[in-house]
């Protein structure tokens, strides 16, 4: 990924930069394909409606990975397709049920954006890739540290919040755990050096889950499709609805996060199923 080094936004609109995460979007080429029972396709563009029926200001899309769920250039330019109907760039990273090779090719065009560092205001946003081809856990390379380390040592005036794939963290359920970030503990230890640092947030996991440590927000999003039951020893699925999040980033540092939800039983998956 990461064809270009950074994006400058624009001055926001308001005294803060507001960023939309949405994650996990796991679509097919072929529309009418499900996920465990659940239409990614169908999922998605009801997460985009009720984005745009929000009505609230963003600058930002911030897509965290696994867009795919076949690896298909139909279903990435599906993707850019519907997303690029929200009129604000986007910026993505890979999860490990993509194709890391071929998504800049079809994921660069305006609005879309494969860069690894986004500048607005007082903050840098930096987008890692933790995907180990082939393997489902992540692993960030020994260049992507150096790059976080870089990018706070030389810019000790911005603020900085990471954007990554895989959880770097436990978040307490066995199954998902193993396929967390191998290394996690040396990024938030790197990050912990540096007071600009202001936090990790990712997919991967298909829940809500928020943590704080010292200075830094630990931050994971549900996916627009399937969720995955919190503090789970094995593969569940929750009949929690699919949803999104917006982040919004004060110009003194300062943090705050709403997620949103679809409607209650919207798209409910089977809720029985043993894996996928």
């Amino acid at each position: 990924m990461n064809n270009q080094e950074f994006l400058a936004l624009a001055e926001s609109a308001s005294d803060a930069l507001k960023v939309l995460q949405i994650t996990d979007t796991h679509l097919f080429g072929d529309p009418e394909k499900d996920l465990l029972g659940l239409n990614t396709r169908n999922s998605f563009r009801a997460i985009l409606d009720s984005v745009k029926s929000d009505n609230q200001h963003f600058d930002l899309v911030v897509v965290t990975g696994d867009i795919s769920q076949d690896d298909s250039p139909a279903s990435y330019q599906a993707f850019a397709d519907e997303i690029a109907s929200l009129n604000k760039p986007v910026v993505w990273l890979p999860g490990n049920h993509d194709d890391g090779l071929i998504m800049p090719d079809l994921l660069s065009a305006a609005p879309l954006s494969s860069v690894n560092r986004v500048c607005a205001g007082t903050w840098q946003l930096l987008m890692l890739d933790s995907q180990v081809r082939g393997f489902t856990f992540g692993e960030l390379e020994s260049k992507q540290l150096e790059f976080v380390s870089d990018c706070l040592e030389q810019n000790p005036d911005l603020y900085t919040l990471v954007f990554v794939h895989h959880n770097p963290v436990p978040v307490g359920s066995r199954w998902l755990d193993q396929h967390r970030m191998k290394n996690g503990e040396t990024l938030l230890q790197q990050l912990s050096r540096f007071p600009n640092a202001r936090g990790v947030v990712w997919g991967h996991v298909h829940q809500d889950w928020v943590q704080q440590r010292e200075q830094l927000h630990l931050i994971a999003t549900p996916s627009t499709c399937i969720q995955f039951k919190p503090r789970s020893e094995q593969f569940s699925l929750d009949k929690r609805p699919p949803g999104y999040r917006y982040i919004t980033l004060a110009q003194d540092g300062q943090l705050s996060t709403e997620l949103k939800r679809l409607a209650d039983n919207a798209f409910v998956p089977d809720l029985k199923a043993q894996g996928y």
